[in-house]
This record gives C-alpha cells, sequence and structure tokens, in this order.
C-alpha cells in the first residue's frame, strides 16, 4: 500500500471508535490470553525487556501495566546538560519557530496557537522561539519525563482527531499535532523561560495521564470531552524536577515541546529521524 492510500484510508475509518474499543481492551485483565497478545508485541516490536524494572512478561495483569512500565533503575544515564530528552523515540522535527510557525514536514506548519488549543496570549511566549517533536514508536519506553526543572502553570485538554503520527501520516495529513487531541502542559523555569509540553493523542492511543491530575488516577481521557478543558496550578506550587516523570502514554504517540527564544541551543548531533533516549543530552543553554 503506497503511503497516500495509507493516509486516505485514515481519513475513513472510525478512528474514535477504534480507540475506545483499544482502550477498553487494554484495561481488561485476560490472563493467559493478555499474556499472548504481550508475547507477540514483544516479538513484532522487538521490545527490550532487560531494560524493564519487571521483564517477566506473565506478571503483567492488562495490557496497559506492560505499555506503561518503568525502567529498572540506572538503564537511562542522565546526561550532564541544561536540557535533556524527556523520551524514548525518534526525532520528527526541531528547530526555530519562524514568527509562529511550526515546521511539521515538508509543505506543511501549523501555529503555535493552533497548538495551543487557540491561546494566543499563551502562544505569543514563543513568536520565534524553539521547537522539537518527538515520536514514541510502539516498541519505546512510554512514559514522559521533564527535560528541565518546571513549574506546572497550566493544562490544558484540547479535543480533537486521532490521525495515527508515524512519520507517513505526518507528511500528509495538514497541522496533524494541531488537529489531534491532546494534552498542553504549561510550566515555568527559573533558569530557563517559560516552555509547554504537548502530549498529542493518535489512532488507539487509549489515554493521556498525568502523575499531578488527582482524578481518574492521572488520566486525563477518557472521559473524552467535546470541548476544550483548562486547569489552572499557578497557586499551587507543583515543582517537578529533570528528570521526573510528568506523564505517560496508553499506547504510543508524541510530544512537541516549545521553547522560548533564546533559551535552548539544540544538540549538534540531533537530526530529523534520528533514534533518541530518554536523558540523552537535549540541548544547551543560551545566555
Amino acid at each position: 500500500m503506497n503511503n497516500k492510500l495509507k493516509v486516505l484510508m485514515q481519513y475513513l475509518i472510525p478512528k474514535q471508535l477504534i480507540t475506545v474499543i483499544a482502550g477498553k481492551l487494554a484495561h481488561l485483565e485476560g490472563g493467559e490470553k493478555t499474556t499472548r497478545v504481550i508475547n507477540w508485541f514483544v516479538k513484532r516490536y522487538q521490545v527490550n525487556m532487560s531494560e524493564a524494572e519487571n521483564p517477566d512478561i506473565a506478571s503483567y495483569k492488562t495490557f496497559n501495566q506492560f505499555f506503561t512500565r518503568p525502567l529498572r533503575s540506572g538503564a537511562r544515564p542522565i546526561a550532564d546538560a541544561a536540557f535533556i530528552c524527556p523520551v524514548d523515540g525518534a526525532i520528527s522535527q526541531f528547530g526555530n519557530i519562524e514568527k509562529d510557525q511550526i515546521f511539521q514536514a515538508k509543505g506543511h506548519q501549523y501555529s503555535t496557537a493552533a497548538l495551543m488549543g487557540g491561546d494566543k496570549k499563551a502562544a505569543l511566549q514563543y513568536l520565534n522561539g524553539s521547537f522539537a517533536c518527538l515520536y514514541l514508536s510502539p516498541k519505546d519506553y512510554h512514559r514522559i519525563h521533564m527535560p528541565c526543572d518546571g513549574k506546572l502553570e497550566k493544562m490544558t485538554y484540547v479535543p480533537g482527531d486521532l490521525f495515527s503520527v508515524n512519520p507517513v501520516t505526518a507528511q500528509g495529513v495538514p497541522g496533524l499535532f494541531a488537529r489531534n487531541e491532546r494534552v498542553v502542559c504549561e510550566f515555568s523555569s527559573e533558569h530557563h523561560g517559560n516552555f509547554v509540553m504537548v502530549l498529542v493523542g493518535a489512532t488507539i492511543v487509549g489515554s493521556i495521564a498525568t502523575v499531578w491530575h488527582d482524578e481518574n488516577n492521572g488520566i486525563i481521557n477518557p472521559p473524552r470531552r467535546g470541548h476544550i478543558q483548562v486547569w489552572k496550578y499557578s497557586d499551587q506550587n507543583i515543582v517537578l524536577k529533570q528528570n521526573a516523570e510528568m506523564g505517560r502514554f496508553l499506547l504510543g504517540s508524541t510530544v512537541v515541546m516549545l521553547f522560548e527564544k533564546d533559551k535552548i541551543a539544540f544538540n549538534p548531533q540531533w537530526s530529523a529521524g534520528k533514534a533518541i533516549q530518554l536523558g540523552e543530552m537535549m540541548g544547551n543553554a543560551l545566555a
């Protein structure tokens, strides 16, 4: 199947229904059936279970328990850098924000305001700033960590589509990351200004969770609200240190980060498509 046809199929399939069903199945305790599914997944995607805190596949009661498995201590050394990579995955794109436009793929851009759910005032902070878009494949570790110290200021749930976020779709669907369902997390930092981490949903991404959300075991969705919902935290002093876990995907997706102008100098060894690991150097601080 060629790439254009793969993208076209995503416009036609019932993505919301498929995602709801996948989410429910991933929560089921199916005994041996669950173990067989996990075994198949590990072999199909070459998941390295030796990195897991618990490598025993049969001990996971649900697929989601397996998918959000923690890493064993020391599995990801932490670089001595101002900004570290917050996930395992691959670099989709990164670089400068051109005025308010973020590069997605050849011929496709989207605005910071659209990504942030239409909040033009908040988006102005990132005018001519920097961005990084990181893709998590099925084999990757799916917890998300902090690239630097940050104080949580605001979280916004933005409803949207559930297209796949793989490289083929990024090249074929305009404004992909600003049209999919997402959770926008805004932080302030004493040394690095303000920054944003956007957790983007996708087909069969059953849920997005954060460590601070005090409802539904941290899970933001479901329920899938048909409207934007905002939580403000500026008066709660929720501070997360560099490398602290901040969220997780229950099935994989993408993280888009925004930084203010002249705050980050990206790792010179970075390039689009390159595989990355949690804790690696993402960049150094500018003056």
